[in-house]
């Protein structure tokens, strides 16, 4: 296939033969099936589930270069977190409190509630909805400080209703991040703990003779991080295996290149893995973006970052109509797509695969990562296809509820009868067959 690139980004195009296969190339991930990773993970899941707080305490000496002797010295007191708090410029302060409240109005309008229904013959059916009991959030804390994954995590935990919300932020030479712990007091987080790594999701996972067991873990973080959690799964629950970040653009040609050349970088800066992919129909607006980014890129702070992602991952394609760019939507599920177009109420009948959906030109998606409401914690490598962004009803569990009065258990014993002796269950058979009543 034939393919240009400027300095920085590659251009494709669907019309070039071997499109497919060079989309396929770009959005290939398959980071958390490094043998040589799974093989350290697995290391540190076992020492940290034999030797609990001391493995813990050797892995973050380790990796996070500190030299700590007790648990005690990676805690956070809510009295930290508090002072950290009210240390902050009110600016921030003030910036921290406006996201907060909006994401908790945002996920209050999720929350489920318990329902049940009664039968003529006085059956009583339905679902209870329960929060669980402990949660774990991990919060990334190596290339850039996130404050933001803290209100995410645990305030729709709080809706949800969760008792205790355990966090565990890494702190590489020790390096607290005033912002992230003012979000863990604003956020009503119990424990905070500085450690990270795959040490951090052990220690939720099986808990330690400090750190309190959980029943799900939630939040983003490294390979190591997404590799653990995958272990971990089943003794207890994790939201999600998350990969780099992603954002798809699709452009109508309409709206200013350094716009969009700056929606890119805001997902390319994150780190070198991040993917960054505009669609066009419109060839010079393209070329006007690919300008932008060679002009803006310069300017960024993270430009080293930025570059790379670009580089390795990112691209510029031109489709031939919008029906193209709609195949591609789905064909990617992106986490991020943003609809840089005149109309885009029009285009969500026809997007079945994306985690968060901004429309117009005027949503960029900074807005999603820090104050405009929905969740931030988003599927990511294709995954948009089965799974949703995190919400109030990853913290809580349904049972079903079957109350059967004597009539009701009597006609549906007949029924359970049939199909239970079909199956050669006979004591199935039997246990409902006790119940039906005799005319």
């Amino acid at each position: 296939m034939s393919e240009t690139t400027t300095a920085t980004i590659a251009r494709l195009s669907t019309t070039e033969p071997g499109f497919h296969r060079q989309l396929d190339t770009l959005l290939d991930w398959e980071g958390v099936s490094d043998s040589a990773v799974q093989a350290r993970v697995d290391e540190i899941l076992a020492d940290v589930k034999q030797r609990g707080d001391r493995a813990v305490i050797d892995a973050t000496n380790r990796f996070d270069r500190l030299a700590v002797d007790s648990m005690e010295q990676l805690r956070l007191s809510p009295e930290q977190l508090k002072t950290a708090y009210e240390g902050l410029p009110s600016e921030q302060r003030e910036a921290l409190a406006v996201a907060a409240e909006r994401i908790r109005r945002y996920h209050e309008r999720q929350k489920p509630e318990s329902w049940q229904y009664q039968e003529a013959d006085g059956t009583v059916l339905g679902q209870k909805v329960t929060p669980l009991d402990r949660a774990g959030i991990y919060v990334p804390g190596g290339k850039a400080a996130y404050p933001s994954s803290v209100l995410m995590n645990a305030i729709p935990a709080h809706v949800a209703g969760v008792r205790e919300i355990v966090m565990v932020v890494p702190t590489p030479d020790g390096v607290l991040n005033d912002l992230v712990l003012a979000a863990a007091h604003l956020a009503g987080v119990d424990h905070v703990f500085t450690i990270g790594g795959a040490q951090a999701v052990a220690a939720l996972a099986y808990g330690t003779q400090s750190v309190p067991r959980v029943d799900k873990i939630v939040g983003p973080g490294n390979i190591y991080v997404a590799t653990a959690k995958r272990a971990v799964f089943g003794q207890v629950g994790i939201d999600m295996i998350a990969g780099p970040s992603e954002i798809m653009v699709v452009s109508d040609g309409q709206t200013d290149p350094d716009w969009l050349a700056m929606d890119l970088f805001s997902q390319a800066e994150h780190d070198e893995d991040a993917q960054a992919i505009l669609v066009s129909w419109d060839a010079e607006h393209l070329d006007a973006v690919a300008a932008s980014i060679e002009r803006l890129l310069p300017t960024l702070e993270r430009e080293e970052i930025a570059r790379a992602s670009l580089k390795r991952r990112g691209a510029l394609i031109l489709c031939q109509h919008p029906a193209d760019a709609v195949e591609m939507i789905n064909r990617i599920a992106p986490e991020h797509l943003e609809l840089s177009v005149a109309e885009p109420e029009a285009w969500l009948e026809e997007i079945r695969h994306a985690g968060a959906i901004f429309m117009g030109r005027h949503t960029s998606e900074a807005l999603g990562d820090y104050c405009a409401g929905p969740n931030h914690v988003l599927p990511t490598s294709g995954t948009a296809r089965f799974s949703s962004p995190l919400g109030v009803y990853d913290f809580q569990k349904r049972s079903s509820i079957i109350h059967c009065s004597p009539e009701g258990a009597s006609e549906l014993g007949k029924v359970a009868s049939v199909l239970a002796r079909g199956e050669y269950l006979t004591a199935h058979a039997r246990s409902a067959e006790y119940r039906i009543r005799s005319k």
